[in-house]
């Protein structure tokens, strides 16, 4: 493989025009998942040239900034937590290298958050995997365009659509239960209904392993695995701080039931269980009714 000498802002520079060459005029192309994560990783030193942030450029970040975490020449960077979402969630049980991992793993780039020391030289291994890329996206270009169903096709022979789809529906997609056998291995299914805030905190604040996901363990489903440690969490962002008093305590009593099962299947299956709420009045009230509840103040906005 050859060592590309250029520097990163250039390196992007070439990426950027290379993922709009052959687009009709006013068109733009959305970088892929794989070629953003590939640009990302030039931003940072790696001892193996980048071998590992290229075999799993196809997952998500925080998948790939944990697995590859190992390979960050971390004398060459340094961690600031600046949104303080790390310290909060790992408390005083934190060590410096969980924390570094918990920064370097958030889903979107935080200015500040990583500072390489020196000049970065891309990856020998980063700029063939982009070029790879970027050869074969161009050959996906020039390939003739599949010609679409005609409009007129009789209603026999065209494909019914899942009920719920943006098109008109005809029968429901499953839905998604719970596993027929409780197993210990994190499966990840999409995040339940369309509550976007709550789902951004579920993903941003531990971080989530799986961005957009929720994971089954244990017969049970929770909002987030965390990036590098074995800790499951249950988010909280309802404005519990409006509700009246009558009302609080209809609510606590309806969590604290399900935490504690949540909690049980966690611990059975060797994880830790943290809970995730928005502000300091929602976690003292958990506490009073169970104080051996890990709960943590995220201040995620409804």
């Amino acid at each position: 493989m050859r060592l590309q000498t250029c520097s990163v802002p250039l390196f992007l520079l070439l990426l950027s025009a290379c993922a709009t060459m052959d687009l009709s005029p006013g068109e733009v192309e959305a970088p892929s998942p794989r070629l953003a994560n590939l640009q990302r990783a030039a931003l940072y030193p790696w001892t193996d040239d980048g071998q590992c942030a290229v075999r799993e450029a196809s997952n998500e970040w925080p998948i790939l900034a944990e697995r590859c975490f190992h390979a960050l020449d971390r004398d060459r960077v340094r961690f600031r937590d600046v949104t303080k979402r790390c310290a909060v969630a790992y408390a005083d049980a934190a060590t410096p290298a969980v924390v570094a991992l918990c920064i370097f793993a958030a889903p979107e780039i935080v200015a500040g958050a990583v500072i390489v020391i020196g000049v970065v030289v891309v990856a020998a291994a980063i700029q063939e995997g982009s070029d790879a890329y970027q050869r074969n996206a161009s050959r996906e270009r020039a390939k003739p365009k599949a010609q679409t169903r005609p409009a007129n096709e009789p209603l026999a022979n065209q494909a019914p659509k899942p009920r719920g789809s943006s098109t008109g529906d005809i029968f429901p997609p499953p839905p998604e239960t719970k596993p027929r056998s409780p197993s210990c291995d994190p499966i990840p299914v999409r995040h339940a209904g369309g509550d976007v805030p709550h789902n951004e905190c579920a993903d941003k604040f531990p971080p989530n392993r799986y961005p957009g996901m929720d994971v089954f363990v244990g017969g049970e489903r929770f909002d987030a695995l965390q990036v590098g440690v074995r800790v499951l969490w249950e988010i909280k962002t309802h404005r519990f701080n409006t509700y009246p008093d009558f009302i609080q305590d209809q609510e606590i009593e309806k969590e604290i039931e399900q935490l504690r099962e949540e909690r049980r299947a966690a611990q059975a299956c060797g994880y830790d269980f943290v809970v995730g709420v928005s502000t300091q009045a929602h976690k003292d009230a958990l506490l009073r009714v169970d104080r051996f509840l890990n709960v943590v103040v995220t201040g995620c906005k409804r």
